[in-house]
């Protein structure tokens, strides 16, 4: 019986579970709520699938799968050297849709609004103790999306870049199942049946030649004297 014991001991202290810590379990956790909430809820599946396993495979005790040589160590190439940012903006870029905001400008000052959470998070984190450029990368994601957190991270703290990444997809991923609740708390049900007055037609030209023209003034009055 003792060998027995023995065996299955040795077996133990040479799997995971011997390598398996809070901080594992924590994240593992965590993986299993993303893909939950993807699979089961169909909360932003594109984004917290891919999310939630490659959490799952690098907090696998003794997986090796992050070191050299290891299979998401070559993917992670693209992040290290600023590969993958680049294409995502590409990808966003082809798809964002101006026509909301060229039917009505004003709207324009709900994204100047966002940076007031930038410089609250900031400060917040360094509070907390980060450092400025920690805290920085941090603060990026209230007022930008992720290939931008990404950017900014790896240029001031990659150290804090899982974090800052995953923190940064899966509020946007969240978004269906964090603000209905907040709606509610700050707008009564006659606020929430106003129905909003329809936007005039965009063209396909307008379309076309605000992302074409709109950067090329504000790069030409940047380099004015």
């Amino acid at each position: 019986m003792d060998i027995y014991l023995q065996s299955i001991g040795q077996i133990l202290e040479s799997s995971g579970f011997a390598g398996l810590t809070v901080g594992h379990a924590v994240m593992l956790l965590v993986s299993f709520i993303m893909l939950y909430l993807a699979i089961g809820k169909g909360f932003e599946p594109l984004l917290l699938v891919p999310i939630g396993f490659g959490c799952l495979l690098v907090n696998l005790p003794l997986s090796g799968i992050m070191d050299d040589g290891g299979f998401l160590r070559y993917i992670f190439y693209g992040t290290e050297h600023e590969i993958y940012p680049v294409i995502i903006f590409m990808g966003i870029g082809a798809l964002t849709d101006f026509a909301p905001l060229l039917a009505n400008p004003v709207t324009f000052l709900l994204g100047a609004a966002a940076q007031l959470g930038v410089f609250i998070a900031l400060f917040g984190a360094m509070i907390m103790g980060f450092s400025v450029k920690e805290a920085a990368s941090i603060a990026i994601i209230g007022g930008a999306d992720g290939p931008t957190s990404i950017y900014l991270t790896m240029k001031l703290a990659p150290q804090i870049l899982g974090a800052v990444a995953v923190a940064a997809y899966s509020y946007m991923s969240l978004v269906p199942l964090i603000q209905p609740p907040v709606i509610k708390m700050l707008t009564t049900k006659a606020d929430r049946a106003i129905r909003m007055d329809t936007l005039r037609p965009v063209s396909k030209l307008e379309r076309i030649l605000f992302p074409i023209v709109a950067p090329s003034r504000s790069w030409r009055g940047s380099c004015s004297p």
